[in-house]
């Protein structure tokens, strides 16, 4: 697979565990380090799935699109002895309910802030990639407080161009943009999800890790929330409010000095491993630490668990 020129980030975002269809109610005891939960946790009109271990202050793993918190089932036990491990599935996927709702960026945002709440979540890392990483630099720019660092890979950190996009890139975001033309390779088809299954792990996946991430999507409806992140992707200025959330990102980013942070990359030039995005973050970030891993695909936690969970507890014994 050629690896990945900054319009495959989107497409080579795969998906999560079968949905549950009711959240569970009562006490959120912390797993221990040895053990996964999972668990679901009211908010809003719907619920929250989250798979957790370990015990202490908390570090949220933020999935993107169209994986779950499946994607991070290698790193969370890794780190389980360090922190409270906690990866949420964004609403209307994976094993989270499936509300009625456009599911553009502002609405995952607000059933996350929720989610947040209903826990009282402090002294947070976070850890995110892909939308995963752009909702938990959003979150930690609203909520500084209660932020304790933040661990960034495979993520929008700046404005996209379509200038940016080779040809066949460019063609393929323009078609799940164009209404109808989207709504027919992603809803009717199914195009997008085998793709990205596909591109987005370089080592392959089993059968059964393949059927974790089919699962929450059977039908058209179930995979609005696929199609809709494709067209929150801020490229030439739109959407808008996109632009001007990853925009006020990149803002805080520089000007949080007392929040240490953690910048992954990995071989390839897309997105946050873009030479110009990694000069920028170094020249004007404060408190950043990055550590290249090498190869892996967009969603490197299929690819490099122990390498992504190794960085991140030697970036925890270095940081207050």
């Amino acid at each position: 697979m050629v690896r990945f020129a900054p319009w495959f980030g989107a497409l080579a975002l795969v998906a999560c565990p079968s949905p549950s269809t009711s959240p569970s109610t009562g006490s959120l005891p912390m797993s221990s380090p040895q053990s996964e939960v999972i668990r679901q946790v009211p908010v809003l009109d719907s619920f929250v799935s989250q798979r957790e271990q370990g015990a202490g202050a908390p570090m949220v793993f933020l999935h993107g699109n169209p994986t779950s918190s499946y994607v991070w089932r290698n790193v969370l036990p890794s780190l389980a002895d360090r922190r409270h491990c906690i990866a949420p599935d964004l609403v209307g996927m994976g094993r989270s309910g499936k509300p009625a709702s456009a599911y553009r960026f502002r609405d995952h945002a607000r059933y996350l802030d929720a989610w947040f709440a209903a826990l009282d979540l402090r002294d947070v890392v976070l850890v995110g990639y892909d939308w995963g990483g752009v909702l938990a630099v959003d979150w930690a720019a609203r909520h500084p407080e209660r932020v304790r660092g933040i661990v960034l890979f495979e993520t929008i950190l700046q404005a996209l161009h379509w200038s940016e996009y080779p040809a066949r890139g460019a063609a393929l975001f323009r078609t799940l943009r164009t209404p109808g033309a989207g709504e027919k390779l992603v809803l009717e088809e199914n195009g997008f999800l085998p793709a990205s299954l596909e591109n987005g792990v370089k080592r392959g996946l089993a059968e059964r890790d393949r059927a974790e991430y089919y699962a929450p999507y059977p039908d058209a409806a179930s995979r609005r929330p696929l199609l809709q992140w494709t067209r929150e992707l801020p490229i030439d200025g739109e959407p808008a409010d996109v632009l001007e959330v990853v925009t006020r990102n990149a803002a805080w980013l520089e000007a949080s000095p007392t929040v240490p942070k953690l910048l992954l990359t990995f071989d390839g030039a897309g997105l946050s491993n873009a030479p110009t995005v990694v000069e920028w973050a170094k020249r004007a970030v404060p408190r950043l630490h990055v550590v290249p891993l090498g190869p892996a695909g967009h969603h490197a936690p299929e690819d490099a668990p122990a390498e992504i969970a190794g960085a991140i507890g030697a970036w925890l014994d270095r940081s207050p």
